[in-house]
């Protein structure tokens, strides 16, 4: 699986190689921990998994990790549930968060940004202020270390604010966005009895502003545990009955207080996107997301105190948690709240040059939104500051990498290209961004250190150029400490280990390449098994899509009762676009000379639009199961789609098939 051409599409130069922070953490650990000094990033990985505790150990001393008790060992427990990192050892995230106020202090440490698309900094003095009076009223107000803390909170210095001071009380935070309807809030909130709920009053949005008064009334009836509720005055309205107002809290010029809490204490919950029940709640830990984000931001990002951290990304996903930690490596980072597409579909560039973003990250689907719109972003902004591009949320197709590419190339740039893979359930990645390795078109560029990302055959061989289950064979300091409401662990386990024991198992189809990269097929258990060979529905979304007709699409494999096997491609036309016979001949002679003819679709059908998680992830369990005759009850979470009245096109269907 390896791509056909084997010349990269980008290589760094030398003096970039020379100057990437892996390149002194390598020289550093050769010389202080016995790291290979020689064979580039290849031995270092191979390094980072078979000294798993030294590496980690390694990366604490190079970034100064601050442990107010010392810890008895790396890693007290390596079985897969169950971990134990660093036991005895007592911290704080937030204090490391804000130790550039020590020494940089009037400079910006966020950079806020909405539809105006002036950027209005927050210094890191600022920050520490607002931080430390908002955790003097949270302790006040009875908060102690344990309590969780919400926020239903657009993308705002004020998430940022209420996150930092959560955590340096000891306290564990969890967000929604704004646009999450109440049920889909209360699903997630309701499972974690929080404390305190900080809201806004409304929100922007696509040059409209949208009232939220009547959902943060039936949270705050439907959250019984509440004992405060924090408004945020985004629209300029008065605080409700009874609720606190933000500025009171945030007014005093106090320090931050750092509750010092054990390594593997609550930071925040995370949920996954709940599409066919509850959603699980995911409980990730202060020094594991500490230690994790630093390795992941400071090594394979590269960032530091010179950059500035651009994520299109909400409150309601985990790439929000991941910029905030932007912070830990002294780096700016860039909040934009507001669409990704307005006034037009180029606005995220526009952000990212007023900002003078140095990393700039976004959904595959922009960039090739942007493709299809005929977006020119090197041409039409000065992006000349900008380094990289990172790209999550589905795989980024080769014409992506292309594209990308060919944009910057134009205007004499030189483009490192990092499409990443990871989930909510580490709030980091599995493989992506090397600073120091080339890219190749369609490829992941390498497993990140610390994590022995593996293809496995399903009696648990690994494989090479072909592809399997993606799995991680060592514990990371990041993965879950426990799911909410879940005792005996047995969901967790469920979840990631019942199928290779002690192993995690993530849930994708990938190929790790005789080159050491990696190629994300999607989903695993939305896998097209058409005659015994197995496709991911991520091959087919980027050879269709590929046609300027085709807006989006969605292919679905379902096993029928009678033994059969059926396979639609639903299609989203783009404006003006007929479904006529030529475009069906054309859609399915593109999957069969690009793919497979085992694969060419049983049906091509036409629908109004594809559904999405609130994330913007197309859902195909939640399809498959309307389509094999699950009642839309029972087939799909209501409140974690981003517009139900999609699915009733899917019932409605299977219906007529039945």
């Amino acid at each position: 699986m390896t791509s056909a051409n084997p010349s990269p599409l980008w290589q760094p130069d030398p003096d970039s190689v020379a100057r990437a922070r892996i390149t002194a953490f390598q020289a550093w650990a050769a010389e202080r921990h016995g790291a290979p000094a020689d064979g580039g990033y290849a031995a270092l990985h191979r390094w980072s998994v078979d000294r798993l505790e030294t590496f980690w150990e390694a990366v604490t001393e190079f970034f100064d990790v601050r442990f107010s008790t010392p810890y008895a060992r790396v890693l007290g427990d390596r079985s897969m549930p169950g971990a134990r990192w660093f036991p005895g050892a007592t911290l704080n995230y937030a204090e490391h968060a804000l130790r550039t106020a020590d020494t940089r202090p009037g400079e910006p440490a966020l950079l806020y940004v909405d539809e105006t698309h002036d950027p209005r900094p927050v210094t890191w003095s600022e920050l520490r202020r607002q931080v430390g009076s908002l955790a003097a009223g949270l302790r006040a107000l009875g908060v102690r270390p344990g309590d969780r803390v919400s926020g239903y909170l657009p993308n705002v210095p004020q998430a940022v604010v209420a996150l930092l001071a959560t955590a340096a009380v000891g306290a564990v935070w969890t967000s929604c966005a704004p646009d999450f309807g109440a049920r889909s809030v209360l699903d997630r909130f309701q499972q974690v009895e929080p404390v305190v709920l900080f809201t806004v009053d409304g929100y922007r949005y696509g040059g409209r502003e949208h009232d939220r008064r009547d959902v943060v009334a039936e949270l705050r009836r439907e959250l019984p545990t509440l004992r405060a509720v924090v408004h945020i005055p985004l629209l300029g309205t008065e605080a409700p009955g009874g609720a606190l107002d933000w500025s009171a809290l945030t007014s005093a010029d106090v320090d931050p207080v750092f509750e010092q809490v054990p390594f593997d204490h609550p930071l925040w919950v995370l949920y996954s996107s709940g599409t066919t029940g509850l959603p699980k709640a995911i409980v990730q830990s202060q020094g594991g997301i500490l230690v994790e984000h630093l390795k992941q931001l400071g090594l394979h990002c590269d960032l530091g105190p010179q950059d500035r951290f651009f994520w299109y990304t909400s409150t309601g996903w985990m790439m929000w948690n991941f910029l905030v930690s932007g912070l830990l490596t002294g780096t700016t980072i860039v909040l934009y709240d507001g669409s990704p597409g307005h006034p037009g579909t180029g606005a995220q560039w526009r952000v990212a040059e007023r900002t003078g973003a140095t990393f700039f990250g976004t959904s595959a689907a922009y960039v090739m939104a942007c493709r299809k719109a005929g977006v020119h972003p090197a041409r039409d902004h000065d992006l000349s500051r900008v380094r990289c591009v990172g790209t999550t949320g589905s795989p980024l197709p080769p014409d992506g990498f292309r594209w990308l590419h060919d944009e910057f190339a134009a205007s004499g740039a030189d483009l490192w290209i990092a499409s990443v893979s990871g989930g909510t359930d580490v709030c980091s990645c599995f493989a992506g961004a090397v600073p120091t390795l080339p890219v190749h078109i369609g490829e992941l560029q390498a497993p990140s250190l610390g994590t022995d990302l593996q293809a496995w055959d399903p009696d648990g061989e690994p494989l090479t150029d072909e592809v399997g289950e993606l799995v991680v064979t060592n514990p990371m300091p990041s993965m879950p400490i426990r799911f909410w409401n879940d005792p005996d662990g047995s969901r967790y386990h469920d979840s990631y280990f019942d199928t290779y024991p002690g192993v995690w198992r993530h849930g994708d189809w990938i190929t790790v390449t005789s080159r050491g990269s990696v190629v994300i097929h999607g989903r695993s258990d939305s896998t097209l098994n058409r005659q015994g060979v197995r496709m991911g529905s991520a091959d087919i979304y980027e050879a269709v899509e590929r046609l300027p007709e085709i807006r989006e699409s969605l292919v679905i494999g379902v096993e029928e009762p009678d033994g059969g096997y059926w396979m639609p491609l639903f299609v989203h036309l783009t404006p003006g676009t007929t479904l006529d016979e030529a475009l069906l001949d054309r859609i399915r002679r593109t999957i069969r000379e690009q793919l497979s003819p085992r694969h060419v679709p049983d049906e091509i059908i036409e629908v109004p639009g594809i559904p999405h998680t609130l994330t913007g992830k197309r859902i195909e369990i939640p399809v498959k199961r309307l389509l094999q005759g699950s009642p839309l009850e029972k087939a799909v979470n209501p409140g974690s789609i981003d517009d139900l009245d999609l699915l009733h096109f899917y019932e409605n269907l299977a219906r007529e098939r039945r």
